[in-house]
């Protein structure tokens, strides 16, 4: 029997024609106040296997020190690290606008016992994070087994209590519009907070056809139960017109709403600093360093 989402999704006629359109429309977004509305929904992320406790008390730092060195700016909305580095955050961070957000559950494969993913999740809440961001387990959802999948989820939502759980569906190997749809309705009717595009460890990250198609679901569920749940493309992100490309999008399909730190983040380690290089241009300041 076909799954009734797969109705709902946006052909791709439509999809490529929005997309064509809003990135007709980004040189004619590309203003101060909307890149320091960007910089705040960065989860300043590390997540590699040289990772040291210098490295990301030294990011910490940083994040720390934002205020004083752009007073005038938002600062980024979280900090993401792997699980044995949040208490380094936790123990260091002083900004408290900002939240600890760690990867977990077997990131980024998720090819691990239920168990172990509950409790690693578990643990990283009870280390200080805020916010939880887990890969959704494609093995399962390409055997079709949709009830284990939802299972799966609702128990690592209960792992962390009240922390937030964005759910990554890597959407570059899902492949069709059809299945970010369905892997999107399936996360969020099971208790994920976020939904998310990407580990960034796969060869397609974010696109904006995945994104677009993962919002349109957002709306479709919101609309049915009258929960806001919040959207994450990750990976592949560098240049301040990319952001823009994913805000845009965000506006479109869901509405001023959504564009907030609460319901909209974007996963990024180089981002960040192209948009305050481009941030300052505005004022004539082109000797700009990387900050982050």
């Amino acid at each position: 029997m076909e799954n009734p989402y797969i109705k709902l999704t946006p052909s791709e006629k439509l999809v490529n024609a929005k997309i064509s359109e809003i990135i007709s429309k980004i040189n004619d977004y590309k203003r101060k106040n909307i890149l320091i509305d960007i910089l705040n929904l960065i989860d300043l992320t590390s997540l590699n296997s040289t990772d040291t406790v210098s490295k990301i008390k030294e990011m910490t730092e940083k994040v720390n020190n934002f205020a004083n060195e752009f007073p005038k700016y938002k600062n980024v909305a979280a900090i993401c690290v792997y699980p044995a580095l949040i208490p380094t955050v936790k123990e260091n961070l002083k900004d408290k606008s900002v939240k600890i957000a760690a990867v977990g559950a077997g990131f980024p494969a998720s090819q691990t016992f239920l168990s172990v993913k509950a409790a690693e999740c578990d643990l990283t809440v009870e280390k200080g994070a805020d916010e939880i961001d887990i890969v959704l387990s494609l093995g399962t959802f390409f055997e079709k087994d949709l009830e284990k999948l939802a299972y799966e989820i609702k128990i690592i939502k209960s792992a962390i209590k009240d922390a937030h759980l964005k759910l990554i569906l890597e959407t570059g190997e899902l492949k069709s519009l059809e299945n970010i749809f369905l892997a999107s309705m399936l996360s969020m009717q099971a208790g994920a907070d976020f939904i998310k595009t990407s580990t960034g460890k796969t060869l397609v990250s974010a696109t904006p056809e995945a994104v677009y198609t993962m919002c349109s679901a957002i709306k479709t569920y919101y609309l049915e139960t009258g929960r806001k749940v919040g959207i994450k493309p990750s990976g592949g992100m560098t240049i301040s017109e990319d952001a823009l490309m994913y805000y845009l999008i965000v506006n479109e399909v869901l509405g001023q709403e959504w564009l907030n730190n609460n319901l909209f983040r974007l996963g990024a380690s180089r981002l960040a600093n192209n948009l305050l290089k481009d941030i300052l241009r505005f004022d004539n300041k082109t000797d700009f360093k990387a900050y982050f």
